[in-house]
């Protein structure tokens, strides 16, 4: 028997480090799961700007169900997808919004609390969840917040987040994503205090994958880290075909038209 893609995401939480690389299309989708991906989950910074437009809930909600659709198009992996901030500051639209993603057939979100309250992602998750439940999906709500991110006093951000994890966790949230956190001690402390599958993101201090897992840390994200990259390929390439006519080698191996060619056509 088939196992269901929400039942097979959380199921990925339990042991060990779920690896997402976030893609931003369906062809970075194609790459992920080529490359030995577990699951999908998308970047809303990759997703944003592969329509020419700036993260930050700025995307048109078409062209945002449009790239998913297009990811499950091309992949049968379960999917995860950035949802911002739900792309309002209403609970029943953001929960709307999810609901049409769930529809589409996705089986994970990120949700932030960003520049708004924890009461409001508290909130925002127990529509979400209610919403799911409705359409019988044990959705995986990865509850982000942004503690790390805004400048709170380093003695202090362990228990803020902790505090902020116990509303989440108590509204229906299935995981705790806290992009920023890089200390081993500060990781280990967050792990103990809640069992929410914590997610770290990649960047400068993270600990290596194995000690990661070694800490408790069930999920390593990539975020726009590889988009970033790859914009600055394409920004550098583009700069010096116009400024000599050619195109240098790139600092790493091309995949080539054919490779390329093939892979999206599976």
């Amino acid at each position: 028997m088939q196992v269901r893609n929400d039942v097979l995401f959380h199921a990925l939480h339990a042991d060990g480090l779920l690896m997402l690389s976030n893609c931003g299309d369906a062809g970075s989708a194609r790459i992920a799961a080529a490359a030995g991906s577990k699951a999908l989950a998308t970047s809303s910074a990759a997703v944003a700007w592969s329509h020419g437009f700036a993260d930050g809930s700025t995307l048109p909600r078409e062209l945002l169900m449009a790239s998913v659709k297009a990811i499950l198009r091309v992949s049968s992996l379960p999917l995860t997808v950035d949802a911002e901030d739900g792309y309002s500051a209403d609970p029943a639209e953001a929960a709307a919004l999810v609901g049409e993603l769930i529809d589409a057939g996705v089986v994970g979100i990120n949700i932030e609390d960003g520049g708004g309250t924890p009461a409001l992602l508290a909130e925002k998750i127990r529509a979400i969840r209610a919403v799911a439940d409705a359409r019988g999906v044990n959705l995986f709500i990865n509850a982000r917040t942004d503690v790390y991110l805004h400048g709170v006093d380093a003695n202090l951000r362990v228990q803020e987040v902790l505090a902020r994890t116990a509303l989440y966790e108590a509204a229906g949230a299935s995981g705790l994503f806290v992009p920023g956190i890089t200390a081993e001690e500060d990781i280990a402390a967050v792990v103990k205090a809640t069992p929410l599958p914590l997610n770290v993101m990649v960047r400068d201090g993270v600990p290596a994958p194995a000690r990661l897992a070694q800490l408790g840390a069930r999920r390593l994200s990539a975020g726009s880290a590889i988009s970033e990259a790859m914009f600055g390929c394409v920004d550098t390439l583009t700069r010096q075909f116009l400024d000599s006519g050619k195109v240098a080698a790139a600092p790493y191996a091309p995949m080539g038209y054919s490779a390329l060619n093939r892979l999206m056509g599976q």
